[in-house]
């Protein structure tokens, strides 16, 4: 079988922070790395759920809303897909996920769909690791740019 995108990208070298993982028509996929690969301990599951929830309900409210695919995780749980259409530059693609993080960095509360009818593993959540994974990707990412969106190579 063909080997696919992301098995291309060499995890030796790849840094954390947000890169163009792929287009496909009108889909950009974007990588959001939060971890050096093989290098660091991976998130936690409840931490990289919670996120996931606070994330895709902070980008689906947005006034991008419409043309948001998907937020989740990776199952190597070293990042985040973010799925967007092409109607959402990259430039603001950008901006959209430094505002998400911030608002998961300092999101309080009740997280939103957390409930047994609402999710199908509404145990597993972790706020204050989730908080920390966001936070520390505000700081990666304060002065991201389209051109650092390109998968860095040997």
């Amino acid at each position: 079988m063909k080997k696919i995108a992301s098995f291309t990208i060499d995890h030796t070298i790849l840094p954390k922070g947000l890169y163009t993982s792929r287009v496909d028509g009108d889909c950009i996929t974007y990588d959001i790395r939060t971890r050096l690969p093989n290098r660091e301990e991976v998130m936690e599951n409840g931490a990289i759920h919670t996120l996931e929830h606070l994330f895709a309900t902070y980008v689906r409210n947005s006034e991008f809303s419409k043309d948001i695919i998907y937020f989740g995780p990776m199952g190597c749980r070293t990042g985040f897909y973010f799925i967007t259409r092409d109607s959402v530059s990259k430039k603001d693609a950008i901006e959209l996920t430094k505002a998400a993080l911030s608002f998961c960095s300092d999101f309080e509360g009740d997280v939103p769909g957390v409930s047994e009818e609402e999710c199908g593993n509404y145990r597993d959540h972790n706020l204050e690791g989730a908080k920390k994974e966001a936070a520390a990707m505000v700081e990666i990412l304060k002065d991201w740019t389209e051109e650092k969106l390109i998968y860095p190579s040997k």
